[in-house]
This record gives C-alpha cells, sequence and structure tokens, in this order.
C-alpha cells in the first residue's frame, strides 16, 4: 500500500510536469500532419521547369575565383544560362554568348517570380536580402530577392544565380512555428537534439514506467479483494 501511494505520488507529480509538454507534442504533431508535405513546401505552385535551350557557347572561366566547384545550365527568363560555383562565388553566363550575365535586380527577380509561380498573384513588394540577414523563413546563407505575393506567399530567388531557392506559404511558416514547438527549439527550428526535448522525453518515458507497477499493484488489490475468503 505504501509503495502504490509513493508511486502515484511520483507519477501525478510528473503528470504536472510533462503535461503541457505532451499536448503540445500531440497538437504540433496533428497540425503537422493536416496537410501532404509537398504542399506545405508550396510544391504545387511552381511551374514546370522551362525547356533548356541548347548551349551555344561555354563560359569564361577565371581561375583568380578559385577551383571550379560545379558548373550546370539553367533556364532563365531571357533563354538559359550557365550557372558557375568557383570558391565562395557564383557567377551565370549567356548560353548562347558565353557572356558573364549581371547579378540579378529587382526586374529580373520579378519577372524570374512571375514564370515559376502558377498561381498568377500579384507581387506586392520586393526586398533584397544579404546572405548574413535571411528572413526567418528562408534560413539559407545565400543572397536572395523575397517576392510577397498578395497571399501572403513568400517566394525567394537567388540574387546571384537567378534560381528559385524556396516557395513560403503562410501554412508553411505555420507548420514550421509548429515544428519548432515539437522539437523544443524555437530559435533555429533545427537541432532535434537539444537537451530540453532529452529531458522531457526522459521524463514522459519515467511517467509512463511509473504507471505499469502501479497498474500491476491494483490489478492484484482488485484480485486479492474479489478472492473468496
Amino acid at each position: 500500500m505504501k509503495t502504490y501511494r509513493q508511486l502515484h505520488r511520483w507519477h501525478i507529480w510528473l503528470g504536472w510536469l510533462i503535461g503541457v509538454p505532451l499536448i503540445l507534442w500531440t497538437a504540433s504533431g496533428l497540425f503537422m500532419v493536416l496537410k501532404p508535405i509537398e504542399a506545405v513546401r508550396g510544391e504545387n505552385l511552381r511551374a514546370e521547369p522551362a525547356a533548356l535551350v541548347a548551349a551555344e557557347a561555354l563560359p569564361m572561366i577565371d581561375p583568380a575565383l578559385g577551383p571550379l566547384k560545379s558548373m550546370r545550365l539553367a533556364p532563365s527568363p531571357s533563354g538559359g544560362q550557365w550557372i558557375v560555383e568557383q570558391g565562395e562565388s557564383t557567377t551565370r553566363f549567356d548560353s548562347r554568348s558565353g557572356k558573364k550575365l549581371a547579378a540579378v535586380d529587382e526586374a529580373e527577380a520579378r519577372a524570374i517570380v512571375a514564370k515559376a509561380i502558377v498561381a498568377n498573384l500579384p507581387i506586392t513588394a520586393m526586398t533584397r536580402f544579404a546572405a548574413a540577414d535571411a528572413p526567418g523563413d528562408f534560413r539559407r546563407p545565400r543572397p536572395a530577392w523575397q517576392a510577397r505575393l498578395s497571399d501572403g506567399t513568400h517566394a525567394y530567388v537567388d540574387a546571384d544565380s537567378g534560381e528559385l531557392l524556396a516557395v513560403r506559404t503562410p501554412f508553411w511558416r505555420a507548420y514550421d512555428f509548429m515544428w519548432g514547438i515539437h522539437i523544443m527549439d524555437l530559435d533555429t527550428r533545427e537541432d532535434f537534439n537539444n537537451p530540453v526535448l532529452k529531458i522531457f522525453a526522459a521524463l514522459a518515458l519515467l511517467s509512463l514506467l511509473l504507471a505499469f507497477p502501479m497498474l500491476i499493484i491494483r490489478q492484484l488489490r482488485i484480485s486479492r479483494n474479489r478472492s473468496p475468503r
């Protein structure tokens, strides 16, 4: 009897301690499965990539920029372009002439978004962010243009390569917040190995383990009381 009461007391205190995190885990997990992940990522808003124009010229690689990491052919509003990554820099070249292209300006970023998003929503604002100042719903170390659409969706275009890097819908931002709650990391929303999550997960497991001996003791008491004397 004394053992049961002690276990019950510990179980109650642990329940109060982990009750709120368990509710948050369950609620955030339920929210995150409301929509397919493709819809969360805005993949349904992306247009099919345009057919690549056959390259007629190769870019002139500048060895001074560092070792060549990658070189790929990609679509652009004007046709096609080479995207060359060397060292820490990304440069683009016209696929027909081989000439170096300037960094993406606001007008070109608008054209890229208008062509890449199928929702046909008007752009309400354009903002350029440096790599070190990436917004919370982007979180990539790349300079980018943010196009705000009328429904609250944000489309991000790489300011160097002109590629559409991300589409962030209002639901994606809510999903991202719920993910931060789920892993108990509202700062970076990436560290699911943090000590807070480990502690509360361990306490939840301990509370569950305490419930089993309590259940066994209770069943034994019920059986004893029912047995004929």
